[in-house]
């Protein structure tokens, strides 16, 4: 089976895909049509060599692929074409815009990822420490209160993905995530990117960002169990410093994990692929439709982007999908 670098997310009403060198973004609008955003991109690895040392390696991918996430979630809100759905500079962001001389897009990003850092540190950090702290005033261990702190920000992120997936839009989030591992495991596996070859593949993939999620986590209780409990305050804030480290060195796990057929590594990523259960459902052919036209289009041949018009213009001719919403 072949290992490919292209991997993604789920934005709104599509798929994003990302290949080292190009992104590309695909939405299927509110008429049936699919629209393509893809262009080429550049890492802070490229620039800097010192940033492709394992762990570096990690830490640099890991901000790239936040700030890339939350720019293209505003882009497949642009691609979509609801005006509701379309995001606008607050006074605020134009203010800062103003004075720093920054793009006021930039600026939206920089808010939205300050926010979205803010809310998960509350929530799967300081709020699970606080907790324990709470809890276990009578154990000295600092490895059995990791693992109490360790279950309460597990148990608080399955608690967060199951209440979010009652709601209608992220559910459809869901399913387009599990168009994106279809449609990276039919390609791994050489097959050609239709809709009936990816329909067949399962909807868990080892390099998934939830697995990412799980890595960190366990990774986070081992590192951890070393700090002191005495001052909650500098605990926390130790934490958040090593937060990258821990970051760095689970991207080195994924990354040998996804590039590994043992059933030891197998084993090990199990938990992992079962939390995706999660965060991934079944998608339906027209969602997988989007998810292969984003996969070709991330790709950088002539005669991949001319596969992506012909797929794109067989479907247009085709009975007219239902509207989505």
């Amino acid at each position: 089976m072949k290992k490919s670098k292209i991997g993604g997310q789920a934005v709104l009403e599509g798929v994003m895909m990302k290949a080292p060198n190009r992104i590309a973004i695909a939405v299927r609008r509110s008429n049936g049509k699919i629209e393509i955003d893809s262009k080429k991109i550049t890492s802070v690895r490229d620039k800097y060599p010192l940033f492709k040392l394992p762990v570096l390696r990690g830490i640099v991918t890991f901000g790239e692929t936040m700030v890339l996430g939350i720019k293209s979630l505003m882009t497949s809100a642009e691609l979509y074409g609801e005006e509701e759905e379309e995001y606008k500079p607050s006074k605020v962001e134009n203010w800062i815009s103003e004075k720093t001389g920054k793009k006021a897009e930039d600026v939206m990003v920089f808010s939205a990822l300050i926010m979205a850092l803010g809310f998960a540190i509350l929530l799967f950090m300081i709020a699970p420490a606080l907790l324990t702290k709470f809890l276990s005033r009578a154990i000295e261990s600092n490895l059995i209160k990791s693992l109490i702190e360790g279950i309460i920000r597990l148990t608080a992120f399955i608690i967060y993905i199951l209440a979010i997936s009652r709601m209608k839009d992220i559910k459809r989030v869901f399913q387009y995530h599990g168009a994106e591992h279809k449609t990276i495991h039919c390609y791994e596996h050489g097959e050609e990117l239709t809709v009936e070859n990816a329909r067949k593949f399962t909807t868990l993939h080892p390099r998934c960002g939830t697995a990412f999620l799980l890595i960190v986590m366990i990774i986070s209780i081992v590192a951890f169990s070393f700090l002191e409990w005495n001052n909650i305050i500098i605990r926390i804030a130790i934490k958040l410093l090593l937060l990258p480290f821990v970051a760095g060195i689970s991207y080195e796990i994924i990354k040998w994990a996804g590039s590994s057929e043992s059933k030891w590594v197998n084993i090990i990523m199990y938990p992992g692929l079962m939390l995706q259960k999660l965060t991934t459902k079944e998608p339906d052919d027209e969602q997988l439709e989007v998810a292969i036209c984003a996969f070709l289009a991330a790709m950088d041949t002539i005669e991949e982007q001319e596969e992506v018009v012909a797929l794109e213009y067989n479907q247009s001719h085709e009975k007219s999908p239902n509207p989505v919403g």
